[in-house]
C-alpha cells in the first residue's frame, strides 16, 4: 500500500503506533546519558573508556543498517519490527549477568544488541514517517515523532536515576577512591547490581511490544513503486551512490547525531568539572532535551505554514555554530534554575534547540526522489547514526588530552558542514 493511498484513519493509527515506537527509541537511547557517568564510577573507567558506552550502542547502526534493509524487504515492516524489539530485549537481559559479574565487556555487548535492534527499527520507522503523507509536511511529522523520542529522553535519565541512585551516594562516590580493595569491590558490586531490576523490566516490556507490533493494524507501505516523474529521473541508475544529495545527507546525519549526542551525553561530566555532583547534574540532559522539544513544537506550528523545512535547517545549523563558539569562549558564573555553574553549560543546553529541526530537515531532503532506492537509501542514512558512536570518543579523547571544555571545539566543523548541506548540498543531483 502506498502512503498517499492510506485513509486518514489509517494514517492517524499508523502515526500513533510509530509514535509509541519513537518513545521506546528515546527511552532506551537517552538512558546512556546517565549510564556513562554511572559506569565510569562503578567500573572505574577513564573518560575515553566510559564513552565506549556510546560506541557499543551506536556502532551497530554502521554494521546493521544495510542488512536491515534486506531483512525488511524479506519480512515486511511489521515482522521486521518484531524481530528488532526482540533483539533489543535480549540486549536488556544481557545486563543481568553483566551486573552480577561487574563485567564492562558484557554491558557493552548488551548495549550493542540494544543498538542492533534499534538500527532495524530506525531503518523501518524513519522512511515510514517520511512517506506517510504529504512530502512538504514530512518535517512536521518527524517533529511529532521527535517529541515522543525526546519526551522519553527527558524521563529516562530521571526515572533511571530515581531507581538506581540514593541520597547517600554523593558521600559514597567521594569515599570510594580511598577505600581498601575488598571494601571498594563490595561497594562497587552493590552499586552496579542496581541496574538488574530496571533492565529486566525493560527487556520484558520490549519482548511484549514485539508481539503487539506484529499483530497491530500498522499497514505495509510499498516503497518499490515509482511515479512517472521519479521513474524518469532514476532511469538507468543502479546505485544509491548515484544520488549526491543522499550521500551528502548521510554525512550530514553522521555529523548531526554526533553533535547531538555530544551535547547530551557529555553534559553531566561537564557539570562535574564545575563541581556539580552527579545527583544534581543528572537533570542537565533533560534540560537539553526540553530545549529540543521546544524546537519541535516550533517546527510543528511553523512548517510549512511560515517557512519551509529547508529554511528551518539553515536557521538551526547556523544557531548551532554560534552556540558552539559561545561554549568555547563565553565565561562567568551564573545561577539559573537553582544551579550555580559557568554560563557555557547553558549554551550547551541550548544546543538542544539548535539540533531540534536538523534531523527533520535532512531526512526528507535526502530521500527526495529516490523511488525504488528508498529502503536502501534509508539504510545508508541510518548508517550515519554511527556518528553517535564515534563523536563521543573523539570528544573523550580531546577531553583527556586537553580538557572537557576545549574538546567542544569538535562541534564547529560539524556545524559548518551542516550549513553547507542546508544551503547547497541537498540541491545536488549529479556529482
Amino acid at each position: 500500500m502506498e502512503g498517499n493511498l492510506l485513509s486518514k484513519r489509517d494514517t492517524v493509527t499508523s502515526l500513533l503506533i510509530i509514535g509509541v515506537l519513537f518513545f521506546i527509541f528515546g527511552f532506551v537511547s537517552w538512558i546512556n546519558a546517565i549510564l556513562i557517568p554511572y559506569f565510569k564510577i562503578a567500573c572505574e573507567l577513564t573518560h575515553f573508556q566510559s564513552y565506549l558506552v556510546a560506541l557499543a550502542f551506536y556502532i551497530s547502526y554502521l554494521l546493521i543498517s544495510v542488512p536491515s534493509s534486506y531483512l525488511l524487504k524479506r519480512t515486511g515492516f511489521k515482522k521486521g519490527m518484531m524481530i528488532a524489539l526482540w533483539v533489543m530485549a535480549a540486549g536488556a537481559f544481557m545486563f543481568v549477568p553483566a551486573a552480577l559479574s561487574r563485567t564492562y565487556g558484557l554491558f557493552l555487548t548488551g548495549l550493542f544488541l540494544l543498538g542492533t535492534g534499534l538500527a532495524i527499527m530506525q531503518t523501518a520507522a524513519n522512511p515510514y514517517i517520511t512517506i506517510l503523507g504529504a512530502k512538504e509536511r514530512a518535517a512536521q511529522r518527524i517533529s511529532i515523532m521527535g517529541i515522543c523520542n525526546k519526551g522519553a529522553g527527558i524521563l529516562a535519565p530521571l526515572i533511571f536515576a530515581a531507581v538506581i541512585l540514593r541520597s547517600s551516594d554523593a558521600t559514597l562516590f567521594q569515599q570510594i577512591p580511598g577505600m581498601a580493595p575488598v571494601e571498594k569491590a563490595a561497594a562497587l558490586d552493590e552499586l552496579i547490581r542496581r541496574v538488574i531490576i530496571p533492565y529486566t523490566v525493560v527487556g520484558s516490556v520490549l519482548f511484549v511490544l514485539g508481539i503487539m507490533v506484529r499483530y497491530s493494524p500498522l499497514p505495509e507501505i510499498n516503497t518499490e513503486a515509482e511515479s512517472g516523474t521519479v521513474a524518469q529521473a532514476n532511469l538507468g541508475k543502479t546505485s544509491i551512490f548515484q544520488f549526491p544529495h543522499l550521500v551528502l545527507g548521510a554525512i550530514a546525519i553522521f555529523l548531526h547525531v554526533g553533535t547531538q549526542i555530544v551535547a547530551i551525553d557529555t553534559i553531566i561530566n561537564y557539570a562535574g568539572s564545575m563541581g556539580i555532583q552527579l545527583l544534581e547534574a543528572k537533570v542537565f540532559p533533560s534540560y537539553t532535551l526540553a530545549a529540543t522539544i521546544t524546537g519541535y513544537l516550533i517546527g510543528i506550528v511553523c512548517i510549512p505554514r511560515f517557512f519551509s523545512q529547508a529554511t528551518a535547517l539553515k536557521i538551526c545549523t547556523t544557531l548551532g555554530l554560534v552556540l558552539s563558539v559561545l561554549i568555547l569562549f563565553a565565561k562567568g558564573p551564573v545561577t539559573i534554575l537553582g544551579h550555580k555553574a559557568d554560563i557555557s553549560i547553558w549554551f550547551l543546553v541550548l544546543l538542544g534547540l539548535a539540533n531540534s529541526l536538523v534531523w527533520a530537515g535532512i531526512w526528507p531532503l535526502a530521500l527526495d526522489g529516490l523511488g525504488r532506492f528508498t529502503k536502501l537509501g534509508a539504510s545508508l542514512m541510518i548508517m550515519g547514526l554511527c556518528g553517535n558512536a564515534i563523536m563521543p570518543l573523539v570528544y573523550g579523547y580531546f577531553a583527556d588530552v586537553f580538557n572537557v571544555r576545549v574538546a567542544y571545539g569538535i562541534l564547529i566543523p560539524c556545524y559548518a558542514y551542516l550549513i553547507f548541506y542546508a544551503i547547497r548540498g541537498h540541491r545536488l543531483r549529479n556529482w
